[in-house]
């Protein structure tokens, strides 16, 4: 499987995960010159922008190990400019968060990260 069957895989996984638990998938895969947002969900008022990892191992390290500040600072710009382009206030409720998914044993595994920065 190459990387973005992979990374397709784990966003499917994730907005099911998001489903099940009551969210409203918003937006997904949301692209602009600066970066990229996986996954954008939302529950009652809240703004929820995940980024979502996929780790076929954890081999190499955790999933959510990859979220480093640069990644985070470049999530937050682009949810600022994801607002923008709808008309949405930018100081409401927002959160950043991560789901991280890996494959052990041929089990799936979810950790999700609320509020992770």
């Amino acid at each position: 499987m190459d990387k973005r069957s992979v990374g397709r895989m784990g966003e499917e996984l994730a907005r099911k995960y998001f489903e099940k638990r009551g969210y409203a998938v918003v937006d997904h895969n949301f692209q602009c010159r600066f970066g990229e947002i996986d996954l954008i969900v939302r529950k009652d008022k809240a703004f929820r922008f995940i980024e979502v990892k996929f780790r076929k191992s954890v081999e190499y390290g955790l999933p959510q190990e990859s979220v480093v500040k640069r990644k985070q600072n470049k999530i937050r710009n682009v949810a600022l400019l994801w607002l923008r382009r709808r008309h949405l206030p930018t100081d409401g409720e927002l959160h950043f968060d991560v789901l991280a998914i890996s494959e052990e044993s041929r089990q799936i595994k979810y950790e999700y990260i609320e509020d992770a920065f």
